[in-house]
């Protein structure tokens, strides 16, 4: 199946460099993620339609987060027939004023010249999609993973490490051959990044349990332990990570929680780390 990348011109500390959205020619175009609708994101999908005489049929968004999502409304105004799809957010999709359709799990979704099936990967967020072409083994993976960085979990916006983690597992089941991502360049090794990511994550909770078991009992003493050297405009972030850790832990019923303050349950409490913990990326 054939994609043709589209730049959303929306870089920032957060979207490095910008978003990459993906338009399917064939018989029915599709776009996979809305962009944020700069009128040159809009320019450059028109200009790809016209030069092969097609009119957008469909937006498939991965996930309500702002730049994936918020130029639906754009696209709507300049090219009013077009359906828009995502798996239901109620707490955020009504910020968007599209008559949003819903996606289920496992639902395949008409895309160019043959469809493409949709897989439930939250954790970034709760309605998180990535969207497998079977018959290249290609999936477009959204903000599941990004080459050269780690994934953000952002737990205040609905993030859960937890499902993070299992939907990085259910990836590594397909066996994709190479993953488009919203961001960055293609993966061409999904299998080798996958791994990293969870052996990452791994690494990460054991500088998490190892601040607990020096006394850091605050989310912003172990951001200050875990991330040195980390800039002040992303030490936010950071924290989200640390908190999306905490709350996994939790949900293990290894560490407690009262108020702002954590600690590592009894059981636990004997936790050695294996190396000495210090900063890298989320």
């Amino acid at each position: 199946m054939e994609s043709i990348s589209l730049h959303a011109y929306n870089p920032g500390p957060m979207t490095g460099a910008g978003n990459q959205t993906y338009l399917i020619p064939g018989r029915r175009p599709v776009l996979i993620d809305a962009g944020t609708g700069d009128p040159r994101h809009l320019d450059a999908i028109a200009r790809e339609l016209e030069a092969r005489r097609m009119a957008l049929a469909a937006v498939l968004v991965t996930h309500a987060h702002g730049d994936h999502a918020s130029g639906a409304e754009a696209i709507a105004r300049r090219w009013p027939d077009v359906a828009f799809f995502k798996y239901p957010n109620p707490e955020r999709d009504a910020r968007y004023p599209v008559p949003w359709q819903p996606i289920a799990d496992g639902e395949r979704i008409p895309a160019g010249d043959a469809a493409l099936t949709a897989v439930h990967t939250p954790g970034h967020a709760p309605d998180h999609l990535a969207f497998l072409d079977e018959g290249a083994r290609t999936l477009y993976c959204g903000d599941l993973a990004v080459l050269g960085s780690t994934v953000v979990i952002l737990y205040s916006q609905g993030g859960r490490l937890g499902e993070y983690l299992g939907s990085l597992r259910r990836v590594l089941a397909l066996e994709p051959h190479r993953m488009l991502p919203a961001h960055g360049p293609v993966i061409e090794d999904p299998r080798a990044l996958l791994l990293a990511y969870l052996a990452h994550r791994q690494e990460r909770e054991a500088q998490v349990l190892d601040a607990l078991a020096h006394g850091c009992a605050t989310i912003e003493a172990m951001v200050a332990r875990i991330y040195p050297d980390v800039p002040p405009a992303l030490r936010r972030m950071a924290g989200e990570s640390v908190r999306a850790h905490l709350a996994k832990l939790q949900d293990e019923g290894r560490v407690d929680a009262r108020g702002d303050s954590f600690r590592l349950r009894a059981a636990a409490a004997g936790f050695v780390p294996d190396r000495a913990s210090g900063a890298s990326s989320s």
